[in-house]
């Protein structure tokens, strides 16, 4: 597709980056499952946890979203809803720049939790866990008073609308 013309596309809706991110979700619970399954047999079959299993699921989420965005700027959730990622060049975004979009929008959380994990600012982890996803909805609030969020703008990247592009020139 013609990156000039992406470049004119306006910024996408917050309701529809949140409903893709939704319809993402369940590919990525999948996901997860899988990676998980491939697990087990390392294990004994029991169950898995710890800090290298976080980072591996959170490996394997960083990995669903960046070849995606890289090979097409969509996820399956994105194209349903026309919307898509692109750099400021209306190009789909390098591995490195989905990599730094996707640990700018989780550093918030990530943050809060190790800090909570060393000041103890509440015991329980599900209060704990409550709060960290309140720091990263914060940066969708901020959405809805400006056309990007600032993980879009600090890897200077863009959601934008293509549902007004004709079908033929949107591939």
């Amino acid at each position: 597709m013609n990156n000039k013309l992406l470049l004119k596309c306006p910024p996408a809706s917050l309701l529809k980056q949140i409903i893709a991110m939704i319809y993402d979700s369940f590919l990525i619970i999948s996901i997860l499952f899988i990676g998980t399954a491939i697990l087990l047999p390392f294990n004994q079959g029991e169950a898995v946890g710890g800090v290298f299993y976080s980072i591996y699921l959170l490996l394997l989420i960083f990995i669903f979203y960046s070849w995606f965005w890289n090979k097409s700027g969509q996820t399956l959730g994105m194209k349903v809803w026309k919307i898509r990622i692109i750099n400021d060049f209306g190009l789909n975004p390098a591995w490195s720049i989905c990599f730094l979009r996707l640990t700018f929008a989780s550093l918030p959380p990530v943050f809060f939790l190790l800090l909570n994990r060393y000041f103890q600012f509440t015991e329980d982890d599900k209060i704990a866990a409550i709060i960290a996803m309140i720091f990263f909805i914060a940066s969708y609030i901020w959405r809805l008073f400006t056309a990007y969020t600032w993980h879009d703008r600090l890897s200077n990247t863009k959601i934008i609308d293509v549902s007004k592009i004709p079908a033929e020139k949107n591939q």
